[in-house]
């Protein structure tokens, strides 16, 4: 690996772990439900939160039965969170109130969204490199990693880049099986992370169909009698399903124990009656197809999946040329592309019926972070095209589409709480308030750099990744750095971008009170000290 390539690698990793935009002010429900779960789990071995409400405070995102509180998610991340605040517990001092907040969502992200994301990032450049030129692999899987919903929600101590985890690492064990690089076993494997997948988020049920979809074209496109393909097929199935029991079993018993059904979830339960509607009707709330839903989950200038991560529009062209490449493919490449084109036609499916309003105030539409590492490979080949046949006014777009989304989707995630009425993310939002001085919390913050120092540095590494991507991708095999027609097509698309931002950018009340709150609850605001782990009483 070369000295750059290693520096950027190095630069990924920082701002992963050294990033920690969080405000308790804002009192997250959607990850302190969890943790306030994780909480009782160790303080009062309950399922139940009532008493962790009673000590640290109320949350949201809660159901109700029979009087008693849970979490209306799926429970995974609260269980895997026990350890780790079991272990906190101890360090602190062994008694109710030894872990403060700040400590506990800082530790909980690291271990649990963070790290599993880095180590998903070296499953994903693997993958790439099997089928894309060293550099385009690497300059998209970093491209993934800062300019996706990945970063945003390796951030927050949520369910979705969980989701994205575990499927791809399913996919990934599928695809070693595929290519006969693992043994059966591997099939346990695939199973265990698709079960997991649903104990994290139930919507995640929708990507494991498109594994299991995939799972079974790679044996039925292979060259064997029909008899011995339908034997292996069912040998997989059996070992899969093996592999995922366990955590099916688990949730089911959780559900049944909470809410009185293994099959009954706490979304039928939800303590907040404006919340119900949601839910109701079709499958979880999943019904008929919404144009506005659909149109705001990819294009809305607030969090919009394309407005955030315009490289991921290179996937809808590139997904042509995964299903209908040339020459000989391999089982294995056909069932990726028709498993591809399955996810696309589900997830964009789902956010055109569910209710666009139920968001959030999250940072793109988050519940197709798990769409989002699917398309890297159709994007890959798409951006291999004009590199390889010489056309650099195209490479020179494609390439600043890839810094662009790291710009965009990093300064979004430097706020990573969106308020529902800001006209755009990062006109309206994120750039007034980096510009006011207003950077995320973070380790160097923690550690005494004051802010704006300490931001302003992570935001020059995020800039500096950027113009690397651009770089990598923008210049020909061979060649060190871009062409002139390259960099001129990289300019003007950056100039098309930035109009795009600008003209969607209202700088109305809502965006002036939006960015005005956020400043009356930051955790780090300029010229503030604040303590990590705060003495008892603080």
């Amino acid at each position: 690996m070369s000295p750059a390539r290693g520096a950027v690698w190095a630069a990924l990793v920082a701002l992963y772990v050294l990033l920690f935009p969080y405000h308790p002010g804002l009192r997250s429900p959607n990850e302190l439900c969890r943790l306030w779960q994780t909480r009782a789990l160790v303080e009062y071995g309950t399922l139940d939160i009532n008493g962790a409400l009673r000590d640290y405070g109320y949350v949201g995102d809660l159901s109700v039965k029979d009087g008693k509180y849970y979490p209306s998610k799926a429970p995974l991340l609260s269980f895997a969170a026990v350890p780790l605040y079991a272990t906190l517990r101890a360090l602190g001092g062994g008694h109710r109130y030894a872990v403060p907040e700040v400590p506990l969502v800082f530790f909980s992200r690291l271990f649990l969204t963070v790290l599993p994301t880095l180590f998903m990032l070296w499953l994903v450049r693997r993958y790439l490199r099997a089928h894309l030129a060293p550099p385009v692999a690497d300059a998209l899987t970093v491209t993934y990693g800062l300019g996706s919903l990945a970063f945003s929600y390796s951030l927050l101590f949520m369910s979705h880049q969980t989701t994205a985890v575990l499927l791809f690492a399913g996919f990934y064990a599928l695809w070693r099986c595929a290519r006969g690089e693992w043994r059966e076993r591997g099939y346990l494997v695939a199973g265990a992370c698709a079960g997991a997948t649903v104990a994290a988020e139930y919507t995640g049920a929708l990507g494991v169909l498109g594994l299991v979809l995939y799972a079974a074209l790679t044996l039925l496109f292979q060259q064997a009698p029909a008899r011995e393909r339908w034997r292996r097929l069912g040998r997989a199935a059996g070992l899969a399903t093996l592999g995922a029991l366990p955590f099916v079993v688990a949730l089911a018993l959780y559900h049944d124990a909470a809410f009185g059904h293994p099959l009954t979830t706490g979304y039928k339960h939800l303590n907040d009656a404006a919340y119900q509607p949601w839910h109701l009707g079709g499958f979880l709330g999943i019904r008929t197809p919404d144009p506005r839903a659909f149109a705001l989950s990819f294009f809305s200038p607030l969090r919009g999946l394309f407005t955030l991560s315009p490289f991921l529009l290179l996937a809808l062209p590139g997904l042509a040329r995964l299903k209908y490449r040339r020459g000989d493919t391999t089982p294995e490449e056909r069932a990726a592309a028709w498993m591809t084109v399955a996810l696309v036609a589900g997830y964009t499916y789902f956010t055109s019926s569910f209710s666009y309003d139920s968001w959030g105030w999250t940072t793109g539409p988050r519940h197709l972070t798990g769409l989002v590492p699917f398309l890297l490979l159709p994007a890959g080949l798409w951006l291999e095209s004009p590199r390889a046949s010489g056309r650099p006014w195209a490479t020179g777009a494609a390439a600043m589409l890839c810094a662009a989304s790291i710009a965009t989707t990093g300064v979004a995630t430097f706020v990573n709480y969106i308020p529902d009425d800001v006209s755009n993310a990062v006109g309206g939002l994120a750039l007034p308030l980096v510009g006011a001085g207003f950077f995320p919390p973070g380790v160097l913050s923690f550690l005494g750099l004051p802010q704006p120092a300490a931001g302003a540095l992570l935001l020059a590494v995020l800039l500096a990744v950027a113009a690397w991507v651009y770089r990598e991708v923008a210049r020909a095999p061979g060649r060190r750095w871009p062409a002139p027609m390259a960099l001129g097509a990289g300019l003007a698309t950056l100039g098309l971008i930035a109009t795009a931002h600008a003209l969607t950018t209202e700088h109305d009340e809502a965006d002036r009170n939006a960015v005005r709150f956020l400043q009356s609850v930051w955790l780090t605001p300029p010229g503030r000290d604040v303590p990590f782990w705060p003495r008892p009483g603080a």
